[in-house]
């Protein structure tokens, strides 16, 4: 029985918004790991959710423990709550009350915003109202750091980002034989994205303590990066040249694992009318360039001015069937390397986001049914066409179709290198990200179930495995139902995202959130993954390969982030520690 089971309405009111807060981590922050994977098309929105699901919850319960004493003790010191641990409970409370009902309101209207610096505006506010602003600690090491964050931890990310951008667009993509060039530099990013997954784990540990020296960490790194390559070597890097560069049209993902053998295979047959002998994705679809985007607007003007003269006089039927003739047959190919269909451009801007199919027939107790009807609230997030959705108008798209033309397109064999990389890295990123953000909606909440449990207040509190596992499933739950509202504007509304360029983003991304945690800086993912989106735009050449406006957006949604939590929770806590009471008649 907990010692103050008198509080048990405060605890439970506690649970269920710490489950919010972690759900809106998983609505808001774990879409920036996946947006990238998406909006470039080297995934799909269910086979994004599906490896976040999975990598989520393995690096929460795995490795998720070590940030949650770093932002509960460094803004506020618990011992002040010492005297009354029943007032500590209603802090951490009011905290997470006031954390997850922001979030809530910013990941209804596209905020990407911090869900780590919620929590600390949180903190800051319950604590002012309890024992006084002069106790937080508004230090370089405490509240201070919020603000550096919001310059660290983009610039960094940025800064890495563009460097592996410009090292990758001007030794491979913009080289002869891209392809080739790009297929022999995936073992050295696997073997750099392994060992920092590696190296994260060795810093960290796996639930206890592990010290090992820096030879034993980097022996750990090399053995494990060096053994994830070879595998990779053996078996996937013969599959992607027969695919690539031998052009298989036949082949399917199950052969991988006959490995080199498939390169001795014998060539498949020319394929048959209507079928490509390279079965990629088309990673530019519906991103038009500079020549096809002038090209395009100039068969529309011309088409509206031969409507108007048309409108504006009496053409007798012989002149209105000569001007129609005046404009381009639709069929013809756009110059340069346009797509052959136009209208599939068209549609690609004006599909429908709503991929739910409609109400089976049969009783609403039906299998049928009920299964739809599971898919429509619980699932619906699988089915929204991100991309779509990105070039909606909006007051944040800004001019999104010049943005687009004004990045170079690449040889889309060489994207599909990338694209696999890409995969790679944010698995890394979701990994890194659940490890590393879980103890934001978990901290507070395992602060209170300790003093709800014990009547003390603890020096460090030791986080069981069931509130990771607990905090990792609402993140999940949050990712599936609802991870696709801010998805679309960390995407192509920031800049134009391909394999190559996602795959230096969410690399960047991930070393970022890597040294923040060695550091044990409390940073946010959104940051790191905004400031790497935006530093591998700028690596395009132009400043206007970026949207300033979603920028400024960003920026206004980090800013507002510590004001809005830390009033919301000091008049929520004021507000109790001083109502008015009813005292029974003596």
């Amino acid at each position: 029985m907990a010692v103050l089971s008198q509080y048990d309405y405060i605890f439970a009111l506690c649970t269920i918004f710490s489950f919010l807060d972690a759900w809106n981590i998983g609505a808001n922050d774990v879409a920036n790991s996946f947006a990238t994977s998406v909006s470039s098309r080297s995934l799909t929105m269910k086979q994004a959710m599906m490896i976040a699901s999975v990598m989520e919850f393995s690096g929460s319960v795995a490795v998720g423990s070590r940030v949650t004493d770093t932002i509960r003790t460094k803004i506020i010191d618990p011992h002040l709550y010492d005297e009354y641990p029943s007032v500590l409970l209603l802090a951490m409370t009011c905290t997470i009350v006031a954390s997850s009902v922001f979030l809530t309101f910013a990941t209804r209207h596209g905020f990407p915003v911090s869900t780590t610096h919620s929590l600390i505006g949180g903190l800051v506010g319950a604590a002012t109202a309890s024992v006084g602003i002069e106790k937080i600690n508004w230090s370089i090491r405490g509240v201070s750091q919020v603000f550096a964050a919001w310059v660290i931890a983009p610039g960094i990310s940025g800064t890495i980002g563009a460097c592996l951008f410009l090292f990758t667009k001007h030794t491979i993509l913009t080289k002869q034989n891209a392809p080739r060039k790009a297929f022999y530099t995936i073992p050295v990013y696997t073997f750099v994205t392994i060992g920092a997954i590696t190296m994260l784990i060795s810093w960290k540990g796996v639930q206890t303590r592990v010290d090992l020296t820096t030879k034993q960490i980097l022996k750990a790194v090399f053995i494990t990066a060096g053994g994830a390559t070879a595998l990779q070597a053996f078996f996937f890097l013969p599959f992607i040249w027969r695919k690539v560069m031998m052009e298989d049209w036949q082949l399917r993902w199950w052969m991988i694992w006959r490995g080199p053998w498939m390169l001795y295979m014998p060539l498949p047959p020319p394929p048959p009318a209507g079928v490509s002998r390279l079965n990629i994705k088309d990673y530019y679809r519906g991103h038009l360039t500079a020549e096809e985007l002038a090209y395009m607007r100039a068969s529309e003007s011309l088409l509206s001015s031969v409507q108007m003269s048309s409108n504006a006089s009496e053409l007798d039927k012989d002149d209105d069937c000569s001007q129609r003739h005046i404009l381009p047959p639709p069929a013809l190919p756009l110059p340069g390397s346009a797509p052959a269909n136009h209208n599939e451009l068209t549609r690609a801007r004006t599909a429908n986001d709503e991929l739910i199919p409609p109400r089976p027939p049969g009783p609403w107790n039906s299998l049928r049914v009920l299964g739809w009807r599971v898919n429509r609230v619980l699932l619906r997030g699988l089915e929204k066409d991100v991309i779509a959705m990105q070039q909606r108008k909006s007051i944040l798209t800004w001019h999104i179709e010049d943005m687009h033309a004004r990045a170079a397109h690449y040889d889309n064999r060489a994207e599909y290198m990338y694209s696999a990389l890409q995969v790679l890295t944010a698995s890394a990123a979701s990994f890194i990200h659940g490890a590393h953000d879980v103890s934001n909606s978990i901290g507070p909440f395992t602060t209170a179930w300790y003093v709800w449990r014990t009547g003390d207040v603890p020096d460090a509190v030791g986080v069981p495995v069931w509130i990771l596992a607990f905090g990792g499933a609402a993140i999940v739950l949050g990712l599936l139902t609802y991870g696709y509202h801010v998805m679309r504007n960390l995407g192509n509304r920031l800049t134009l995202i391909s394999p190559s360029r996602g795959f230096c983003m969410e690399l960047a991304s991930a070393v970022t959130v890597l040294i923040a945690t060695r550091l044990r800086l409390p940073i946010s993912t959104t940051q790191s993954i905004a400031g790497a989106t935006v530093g591998v735009g700028l690596a395009n050449g132009d400043w206007r390969c970026i949207n300033p406006r979603l920028v400024a957006w960003i920026y206004f949604g980090w800013a507002v982030t510590v004001p809005v939590t830390a009033l919301m929770s000091g008049c929520l806590m004021a507000l109790i520690l001083n109502a008015p009471r009813m005292t029974p008649a003596t």
